[in-house]
C-alpha cells in the first residue's frame, strides 16, 4: 500500500494562491495579515489537510510552547470552572497549558524556575500569594507583560488582571438580605491578607453603612474560605449574647460549614438565620438547603484571562499591548433556600 506523502505548507500556498511567505505569516502572525487572505490561507489548510509541526515552530520562534497556570488549592472546587475556561481558551492556540498548585509552596520560586528554565512563554496566576519583590524582578526581567493575575490580584503592580466585580457582589448580598428585613448583619470573611477579604469585606461594611444597619466588632468572623472556617464561626455564632440574623459569606466553601456547623447547633436555616455565600461553586445548587450565593462567572474569568495572555503572546513585536490591563466580569445573585425574611429575635 501506498503511503501517502504528507502535506508540507508549499502545497497549502499553492491551493491558496499565494505565498510560502505569506501561509507562514498567517500561520505564526495572523493579525498582520489582511481577512480575505486569512481565510483563504484557512480553508486551504483545511481542504489540504496540512498539520503545523508545533514543536518545529517553537524550535524555531525560540519559544517554549506552554504557559503555566498557578492554583493556590486546587482541592478548592471554585476553580474547576476557571481551569477549563482557561484550557478552552487555548485549545486552538499552540500553548499547552501546565498547571501548579502553590499551596504550602513559595509560588516566587515556581514562577523563577518555570521561566528559568524556558519552560512556558507565560503565566496566569489565579495566587495573590506571589510576593510583590518577586514581581517586580520578573517586571525588570522582561517577562511583566508576559503575567496575567485573574480572580485575585496584587494591587499597585500594574500587571494585566481579570476579576469579578467583588465590590458589586457585596451590595447585591447586602441589599437583598436589608431588603428581606435583615438588620443584624455579621460577615464571614476570607484569609487575612488576601486582597478578596479586603475589598469584600470593604464593600460589605460601605453598604452596611449607607442602609444605617447596626454594627458589632464581633459580627466580623475571621475566615479562610474553607469548610473548617464556616464551622468554627458558626460556634461564635452560637456563643453570642447578640446574635446576627443574617451572615453574608465571602465564600461558599465557607458558607457550607457555616450552615452545617448552625444546624448541628440546633438552628433553622433560613428560619433563624439566613446565609448567602460567594461564588455559585457547583454543591450550591445542591447543598441542603440550597444556598442563595453571589455567581461570578468562573469560566468566563478563565476564558478573558487566555484572551488576555494570548493577545501578549501572538502579537507582533511591532504591535501595541491592548490599554486595558483590567477586565471587570459582572456578578448575579442567585436565589435559593438559604436565606428568608429576618425573624423577630433568635437570642
Amino acid at each position: 500500500m501506498t503511503q501517502q506523502k504528507p502535506v508540507r505548507i508549499v502545497d497549502v500556498a499553492r491551493a491558496a494562491g499565494v505565498s510560502v511567505a505569506t501561509v507562514s505569516r498567517t500561520l505564526s502572525n495572523p493579525q498582520v495579515v489582511n481577512e480575505a487572505t486569512r481565510q483563504t490561507v484557512f480553508e486551504a489548510i483545511r481542504s489540504t489537510g496540512y498539520r503545523v509541526n508545533r514543536a518545529a515552530r517553537n524550535l524555531r520562534m525560540q519559544r517554549a510552547g506552554a504557559v503555566l497556570v498557578m492554583v493556590p488549592d486546587l482541592g478548592n472546587p471554585f476553580f474547576s470552572q476557571v481551569l477549563a475556561g482557561i484550557s478552552a481558551g487555548f485549545a486552538e492556540s499552540d500553548h499547552a497549558v501546565l498547571i501548579a498548585d502553590t499551596a504550602g509552596q513559595d509560588a516566587g520560586a515556581i514562577v523563577d524556575h518555570y521561566f528559568r528554565d524556558g519552560r512556558i512563554d507565560g503565566l496566569i496566576c489565579l495566587d495573590a500569594g506571589i510576593r510583590a519583590e518577586d514581581l517586580a524582578r520578573l517586571a525588570a526581567q522582561g517577562i511583566g507583560d508576559r503575567i496575567v493575575f485573574a480572580c485575585e490580584w496584587i494591587e499597585g503592580t500594574g500587571f494585566a488582571s481579570v476579576r469579578c466585580d467583588n465590590e458589586g457582589g457585596a451590595r447585591l448580598a447586602m441589599e437583598y438580605l436589608h431588603g428581606l428585613g435583615h438588620r443584624a448583619i455579621a460577615h464571614l470573611t476570607g484569609p487575612a491578607g488576601n486582597v478578596l477579604t479586603h475589598v469584600r469585606r470593604a464593600a460589605m461594611q460601605a453598604e452596611r453603612r449607607r442602609l444605617d444597619l447596626p454594627a458589632r466588632p464581633e459580627w466580623i468572623i475571621r475566615g479562610d474560605f474553607s469548610l473548617a472556617s464556616g464551622e468554627a464561626a458558626a460556634r461564635q455564632i452560637l456563643a453570642m449574647d447578640h446574635r446576627p440574623t443574617a451572615v453574608f459569606c465571602a465564600s461558599d466553601m465557607g458558607a457550607f460549614g457555616l450552615i452545617a456547623g448552625l444546624i448541628e447547633g440546633g438552628l433553622r436555616v433560613p428560619q433563624d438565620i439566613s446565609v448567602i455565600g460567594f461564588d455559585d461553586i457547583e454543591l450550591a445548587g445542591h447543598f441542603l438547603p440550597s444556598l442563595t450565593t453571589i455567581r461570578q462567572d468562573r469560566r468566563r474569568i478563565g476564558e478573558t484571562a487566555a484572551e488576555l495572555l494570548r493577545a501578549r503572546l501572538d502579537r507582533a513585536d511591532s504591535r501595541p499591548l491592548p490599554e486595558n490591563r483590567l477586565r471587570r466580569i459582572g456578578v448575579e445573585l442567585m436565589l435559593r433556600g438559604s436565606t428568608g425574611p429576618a425573624p423577630r429575635s433568635i437570642s
